[in-house]
Formats: structure tokens, sequence, C-alpha cells
């Protein structure tokens, strides 16, 4: 979706700040938040691609006046109230107001760092072979969904070389909205600075981006 979230190439929000020695948390709710959602996310009621649209899918002015950490606490919010598992009576309690839902799985405290080890694997077998090849000209498509997509906003439209396959994977747009995992081939696109930002652009400069097939025509 064309959202707040899609910042890449937008000006006017200045230079990016960097922080020295920055902690992967500033404050202690943050690392409680991010517990949470990873918590919650094992439980299998929704995918990783939900729970991005989830943080995606909010007005402008909401998104960009929360800090990053406030962000993932209100798209664990949604989902959880979506599916029932707490109401907006207990998100103004701070506590629990009648008893919980069961859930599917439940994350153990020593199963975390192996689950993050691990991951989760979002390859796949493909069923057809691949549309494009390493060094095709491509265009990403001029697409605006209403919904989840991985296709940054900044590189619809532009004309880019093809540098890698990789093979079939999980589709996000179908997947975040319960569709089923819909494997798409996923290919490596690299796109000169001039076509995306113009004559004025760094003629050194490349941007390299993972796009699904979908996202991809013949340039």
């Amino acid at each position: 979706m064309n959202g707040a979230h899609d910042m890449g190439g937008t000006q006017g929000f200045g230079p990016i700040e960097r922080e020295a020695g920055e902690p992967a948390f500033h404050a202690e709710w943050e690392r409680r938040a991010f517990a949470l959602t990873l918590a919650m996310g094992a439980t299998g009621e929704w995918s990783i691609d939900a729970s991005r649209f989830a943080r995606e899918d909010r007005p402008p002015l909401d998104y960009l006046s929360r800090t990053y950490y406030e962000i993932w606490a209100a798209g664990l919010e949604r989902l959880c109230a979506e599916r029932g598992l707490l109401t907006a009576e207990e998100i103004e309690a701070g506590r629990s107001l009648r008893p919980a839902r069961p859930v599917g799985r439940t994350l153990a405290a020593a199963d975390v760092e192996p689950m993050l080890t691990r991951g989760g694997g979002v390859s796949r077998e493909p069923d057809r072979p691949a549309r494009f090849a390493v060094g095709d000209r491509v265009r990403a498509r001029n697409a605006h969904p209403r919904t989840h997509t991985r296709l940054p906003r900044y590189v619809r439209g532009r004309t880019g070389i093809v540098e890698r396959v990789h093979g079939c994977h999980v589709f996000p747009d179908v997947h975040a909205h319960g569709g089923g995992e819909d494997p798409q081939w996923l290919y490596t696109v690299r796109f000169d600075a001039h076509e995306l930002w113009g004559a004025d652009a760094d003629p050194a400069a490349v941007v390299s981006v993972d796009a699904f097939e979908p996202y991809l025509e013949p340039a």
C-alpha cells in the first residue's frame, strides 16, 4: 500500500541521524513490545506478513507521530483485537478483564534463541519456470495496491537489470491477507541511480531491490 511507512526516496524528512553506540532498545518497554510481538507471532494466529501490514496500515499522521516500537505495539494491539484475543477495554485498562482465549502454540523462553537462529523458511519448490533470467532488462510495474506489498514505491515504473534469481518464495502480498502462500519467483533487480532519481543523481550509485515476479514486466 502507499503509506507513510514507504519513505524511500521521499524528501522533506531531513538527514538520518546516527547515534554512536546506539542500543537495541532505548527503554525497557521497547524490549517488551518486541518480545510480545515475537511471542504472539509464534502462536500461529497470523503470519509475519500480516504483522507487517498491521504496522503499515495506519493513517500517515498516526504513523509519523509514533516511535518505531510504538508502531510495533499498535500493530500488535490491532492483530489481537481483530482475532478476539483482547478488547478495547482491556487495552485501556492495561490488563486482562476476562479469561484468555486459548491459542494454538506458545513460545517457551528456552525456545526463543533457537527460533530466532533458525528463522522461518519461506523458499518453496517452483511449479513453473522463471520468467526472467540474469541480465534481463525489466520494468517494475507502476501499481498502487491498497493492500500489503513489498515493492518500494520509488522503483515503480523504473527499469533495471536482473542480477540474481533466488527461486520461489512465499508471496507476501497474498500471504498477508490470508490468501495462502502463492509462491512466486524472486529476483534481485539493479537500478541505476539516474533511473530512479534523475540526471542529478550520483552516476556511480546503484540500488538493488529484491522483487517478486508479479512486480515485474519485460522492458
